[in-house]
């Protein structure tokens, strides 16, 4: 795939992960993908383990929207930089709801093979998510 079909494929993929959609997901994520998560020790795989990491963001926040803010492309790579935002209205990371709204940003690296995305490396800014919800001082 070409470097404009990529950024093609990860504008549809922003839409996934704002609606969870099990079948744009399956157009989208192949089934060997390998998704690393921070503070998980062992990687994610295929469509059913992206829907984790949505499902484990949705329970701490679940009206969560992110915005892909920029691009960056090279050959099968997408360096992408999102906003994250929601209403912190469920325990996350065992910290205990406090209707805070939250604005988060993420790097993320993707690799694309035939059509799919096949790797993800996720960075999300934790320590700036932790202070937002008095998890942290600021």
């Amino acid at each position: 795939m070409t470097v404009t079909e990529n950024k093609a494929l990860m504008n549809r993929f922003v839409d996934f992960i704002n609606t969870a959609d099990a079948a744009l997901g399956e157009q989208l994520v192949s089934p060997d993908a390998i998704f690393y998560v921070p503070g998980r020790p062992a990687p994610l795989r295929g469509q059913q383990g992206y829907l984790e990491i949505i499902a484990m963001m949705r329970s701490g926040f679940p009206d969560i929207q992110w915005t892909l803010d920029e691009t960056i492309a090279e050959d099968d790579k997408i360096a992408a930089r999102f906003t994250m935002r929601g209403t912190h209205q469920g325990a996350f990371f065992g910290v205990p709801a406090t209707g805070t709204k939250i604005a988060v940003q993420a790097m993320n690296i993707y690799r694309f093979a035939k059509g799919k995305i096949v790797e993800e490396r996720g960075q999300p800014d934790l320590m700036s998510l932790m202070q937002q919800i008095g998890a942290l001082p600021q």
